[in-house]
């Protein structure tokens, strides 16, 4: 019989994929992903976080530090770059996948799919890489030991619950490394409404509208200065006015309108983002009309990144009932590019992070895609569509074992879908000798990022924070 395709090279069978994992544990026995030598690591973490900050907003950059000198967990949540520098200072297993790069337990949560269901995944793909599995493995169980300290849950619960973490990887791994190709690849998790506390998670994403988005981010325009100075794209068309407009609420630092120049440059590089959507998904875009644009402070480790928001309106639908937020988000190299230089193979970093988050997720934002704008890479997605996530607030020794429930098979089926599942899941074993280690690797580190905030408050929270027109001015360039 003729062969009608031929790969490039001979794939790996199933007994190599597996030989492949027994072989690692050799190159790093599992006892010893316990290990945290602080001798190896960067001696100056805090020399990592500065350098992470060269091209930021200046004026920003002090927000940056006050979100993290908040709490320990907040620290922890801004301070990738010392992670990873932490982590390639130590020996790994060399079994490769997909990294979302910043696995915490306030990355996953629920969005709206293509066909308006609630799924639940990870949803921050800014740091994502191809690297050793264990890094994410990692990451995430130190965030359950923070997030259980802050939420004042007792020394055995917050164990418990890494280990039952671990444990869900693990045996997931296994299920995924037996599963034909096709079935893992449309998998879905179907007992999330029934795991503590991802319901009230689910509630909360339904009720966070565009409609209520609307509400809180914009105001009424008053000023005839609205959405009719607005021009989009090389044809410089006009966006139609429409009464009574909207505009974003000016809320500085944190949310400022753009100028109609600012703004114009902003719209322009919408125009080379609609052409990595796919077709239909262009013809949708195409019938909004661009209301007004800001430029917005989110989240803590994306602190001092340019980040606009532009809102829309359907064309064929009173104003004010077919709102669209698109975010247009500065993305810079991976804090793990250094350590990993061939894990990206990206010259464009909103293509890299579009295309870790497509092959990590069951399913993406459909708008999801990537533009330039002065030079500098961004990736463009919807803005808190149908979003939520974990309010450590309200975490119980309950709600955190239900929580590392699903971060554990979440997180294994996308470690499963971008790499190799049969060579982890040989690594892993049956054993919980690697669960283990990595709850020795998890408090040990817990512990570290407590000592490295404690040293941030030192250095950084008594420094008076810039604000006022300076802030305005820079806040507003493109």
């Amino acid at each position: 019989m003729t062969r009608l395709w031929k790969p490039s090279r001979t794939p790996l069978t199933f007994r190599d994929r597996r030989a492949l994992g027994l072989r690692a544990r050799k190159h790093l026995p599992r006892s010893e992903q316990a290990r945290l030598r602080l001798a190896a690591c960067p001696q100056d973490p805090l020399a990592l976080l500065s350098a992470s900050m060269q091209g930021r907003v200046a004026d920003l950059i002090p927000v940056k530090y006050e979100r993290m000198a908040a709490s320990p967990f907040g620290f922890f949540r801004g301070a990738v770059p010392i992670m990873a520098g932490d982590l390639a200072s130590h020996p790994h297993s060399g079994i490769s996948t997909q990294l979302c790069g910043d696995a915490h337990v306030l990355n996953l949560g629920a969005f709206a799919a293509m066909d308006g269901r609630l799924v639940f995944d990870i949803n921050d793909f800014d740091e994502t890489i191809h690297g050793p599995f264990e890094y994410d493995v990692k990451r995430m169980a130190a965030s359950l030991i923070l997030a259980g300290r802050e939420a004042a849950i007792k020394r055995s619960a917050r164990h418990d619950a890494v280990l039952h973490f671990l444990g869900q990887y693990r045996s997931w791994m296994h299920r995924f490394a037996a599963m034909p190709v096709l079935e893992l690849a449309h998998y879905q998790i179907h007992r999330l409404a029934r795991r503590e506390p991802v319901p009230e998670i689910l509630a909360q994403a339904m009720r966070s509208t565009p409609g209520k988005i609307l509400e809180s981010l914009t105001e009424p325009e008053t000023n005839g200065s609205g959405c009719e100075g607005l021009e989009q794209g090389s044809a410089r068309k006009r966006a139609p006015v429409v009464a009574p407009g909207r505009v974003f609420r000016s809320n500085p630092p944190l949310l400022e309108r753009l100028n109609a120049r600012e703004a114009g440059a902003v719209l322009a590089a919408l125009e080379p983002y609609a052409l990595t959507l796919q077709p239909e998904r262009q013809h949708f875009l195409k019938q909004y009309c661009p209301q007004d644009v800001a430029f917005k402070v989110v989240g803590t480790g994306s602190v001092g990144l340019r980040d606009y928001v532009v809102y829309f309106e359907g064309l064929s639908r009173p104003h004010g009932t077919d709102p669209l937020f698109l975010q247009i988000k500065q993305e810079t190299a991976s804090a793990y590019a250094a350590y990993l230089p061939q894990g990206s193979g990206h010259s464009h970093q909103g293509h890299r992070v579009m295309d870790g988050q497509r092959a990590m997720q069951l399913t993406s934002d459909p708008l999801l895609g990537y533009t330039s704008l002065e030079g500098r890479d961004y990736l463009v997605r919807q803005l808190n569509d149908h979003k939520a996530g974990l309010d450590l607030n309200a975490l119980t020794p309950a709600s955190l074992m239900g929580y590392a429930d699903v971060c554990g098979e979440v997180l294994s089926r996308g470690h499963a879908r971008a790499g190799d599942p049969v060579a982890i899941a040989a690594y892993l074993g049956v054993s919980d000798r690697f669960d283990q280690a990595v709850l020795g690797f998890a408090r040990a580190y817990a512990d570290k990022t407590e000592r490295d905030w404690s040293l941030l408050k030192r250095q950084h929270v008594a420094r008076p924070r810039r604000g006022g027109a300076a802030a305005k001015k820079t806040q507003a360039r493109v």
